[in-house]
């Protein structure tokens, strides 16, 4: 049920929805305090959950790739003799066994390890599993958390975080354009309350992929239809992981799915960024988080590939969220169910992280072919939490908490006052903020960019097309990041990206012709370049010294500039061509106006980061 008595004590929460876009809406102040939760951040890299699992890839063409569960259990059981751990304890309990638990989408193999491993003793296991001359990988099945900061007790007026000038997306003016008609956007997080009388009115049934009945709190380890969101509560601390906290149930994925599309213009609640877009809710968090081998599964089903055991997405998804992550590296398995995604046409968006630390730290912030998302306050600045680094690739807002107080801290969604399942409390509305509430800013926009251009008769955009278009509208930050903690480069704008994205391209012989240039912000690094020839640009003041500065990764790269036009290797203002990527083009007396920057690869880079400062 709708809990009715905060509906009394806050007249806006049955009329926000309708005054969205009206210039001038005001918000009823109200004084009720809301549940305020810790901030959640990423598992550490080795929290592996209450099971111990491993996910091992063979080699093509050999025999075990071929081979039958039998003969893979054989080598796995050898591989725990050589780990030391193919006797019982001294304690009596039995000795440790590896069982087989499934075929991953990907093509890897699911083990399960009997009794309960330290995480060295699992690491010791692995690592024996990955000397052997047939595994192309083996890596440990790690648990991924929900990425979440507190919510605030007090609200006035909501969603900033759609039309503020400093800190917003700019969404009022997109609507008049698109609303993200026909797009599916699949969330995968904790699930979602069907029922919440403001979640989007398109929504699928979704499918529920954790393997875990401990996770997943279902009674058993099979995947079921629907996404329904059991509660990730821990009643008592050091549950999951060691260090980890008891806390209440987050509904984190009924959050995240209202950012994309939750109902609007319905005198209920508030508004979604896409709310005519289509939700397809996937659950692969639960208590404690969730597993890698579970989420790679669900990339590869929501994005239209085929996974043993579960009916084929007859919807698959243009747009995935994934506002989650844990510890380590980019997984294989997670890169690979990635990949798959991509090549099936679908533009997969993560969250950076809430851990103030180089997104390249986590998974998965630090893969490739997705647009990692960092997060900024309702002044335009980078929030305290938020991982940032040469992954991240743009930032969308998601809140400054108790420093920007409320409403300004914290994103508006829908949720949920229970603490435990999903019928201990009434349905309500809440603030959070985190990475994980920035990442979805951007999936809805990709969705209404999708949308445009579907209404249009034009074809959809790539993955790295749509990429490539969300990194050139963005908006330059109000308030610059600091150069050592870069965050993409810029806030993400719904309006200009579609604006954009339909506008014809110009004829480069035309005078008014602009390049197709990415826009650099004064003194904030963008780093992550990758290819053979990208072009940058930069608006310059006169008179003082502008610096443009290319640095780190491998291969080589050049820099040619020019004022006014895209340089090339033979017309040019100036240019810097050392062997490597450290290369350094100063103007000591530029003119107003805009600068275009060429990084051309001899014959290509990887990594390289690009920076103007004047």
């Amino acid at each position: 049920m709708m809990d009715k008595h905060a509906f009394r004590r806050n007249p806006l929460a049955a009329v926000m929805a309708a005054t969205l876009g009206l210039a001038g809406a005001q918000a009823a102040q109200a004084a009720d305090p809301l549940p305020v939760r810790e901030p959640l951040h990423a598992a550490p890299a080795d929290a592996q959950g209450t099971a111990a699992r491993l996910i091992v890839r063979y080699k093509d063409g050999t025999a075990a790739a071929a081979g039958d569960r039998t003969a893979k259990l054989a080598a796995a059981n050898a591989a725990l003799g050589r780990a030391g751990l193919a006797t019982a304890t001294a304690r009596g309990a039995a000795a440790p066994q590896v069982g087989y638990v499934r075929r991953l989408g990907t093509g890897a193999d699911l083990l399960r390890v009997s009794g309960k491993l330290t995480p060295a003793q699992l690491e010791r296991v692995r690592a024996e599993i990955a000397a052997d001359p047939a595994v192309k990988s083996a890596s440990i099945d790690r648990l991924k958390q929900p990425l979440l900061v507190p919510n605030d007790p007090y609200y006035a007026t909501y969603q900033w975080h759609y039309s503020n000038a400093a800190g917003g997306v700019n969404a009022q003016p997109a609507w008049d354009k698109a609303q993200g008609e026909g797009v599916v956007v699949a969330i995968l997080d904790t699930g979602i309350l069907p029922d919440h009388p403001d979640i989007a009115v398109s929504k699928l049934a979704g499918y529920d992929f954790i393997t875990d009945s401990f996770v997943s709190r279902r009674p058993t380890d099979d995947r079921v239809p629907g996404a329904l969101d059991y509660g990730d509560w821990n009643p008592v601390a050091d549950e999951c992981y060691a260090g980890s906290p008891a806390r209440g149930s987050s509904w984190h994925g009924s959050h995240v799915s209202g950012t994309v599309a939750e109902n609007t213009n319905n005198a209920v609640g508030m508004a979604g960024l896409a709310y005519k877009a289509t939700v397809l809710p996937v659950r692969v968090l639960g208590r404690c988080g969730g597993y890698s081998s579970d989420i790679a599964d669900a990339i590869i089903w929501a994005s239209g590939g085929h996974v043993d055991g579960v009916p084929d997405n007859a919807n698959p998804a243009e747009v995935i969220n994934m506002s989650l992550g844990g510890g380590g590296s980019c997984d294989d398995e997670t890169q690979v169910a990635i990949d798959g995604a991509v090549s099936r046409g679908t533009t997969v968006v993560v969250a950076a992280g809430n851990d103030a630390d180089d997104a390249a730290n986590y998974s998965p912030a630090s893969c490739n072919n997705v647009i990692t998302v960092g997060a900024t306050r309702i002044n335009g600045g980078i929030a305290s939490y938020s991982n940032y680094g040469a992954k991240v690739d743009l930032s969308a807002p998601g809140g400054g908490g108790s420093a920007d107080g409320n409403p300004g801290g914290y994103v508006w969604q829908l949720g949920y006052t229970g603490t435990t399942t999903p019928t201990s409390g009434a349905y309500s509305y809440f603030g959070m903020a985190g990475t994980s509430m920035a990442s979805p800013h951007v999936a809805a926009t990709v969705a209404l960019v999708q949308g445009a251009l579907a209404a249009a008769g034009s074809a959809p955009l790539t993955p790295a097309a749509v990429e490539a278009l969300l990194k050139q509208t963005a908006r330059p930050f109000p308030v610059a990041p600091p150069a050592n903690k870069p965050i993409g480069t810029g806030i993400v704008d719904a309006n200009a990206a579609i604006d954009k994205a339909l506008t014809p391209p110009c004829d480069p012989g035309d005078d008014d012709c602009a390049p197709d240039a990415t826009p650099l912000t004064n003194k904030v690094v963008v780093g992550g370049q990758s290819g053979g020839d990208q072009l940058f640009s930069f608006t310059a003041a006169a008179g003082q010294v502008l610096t443009i500065m290319t640095y780190g990764g491998s291969g080589d790269v050049s820099l040619y500039v020019s004022l006014g036009e895209a340089p090339t290797t033979t017309a040019f203002d100036a240019k810097s061509t050392r062997t490597g990527n450290s290369e350094t083009v100063r103007i000591t007396a530029p003119s107003a106006g805009t600068y275009y920057i060429r990084l051309l690869g001899n014959p290509s880079y990887t990594n390289v980061s690009v920076v103007a400062r004047q």
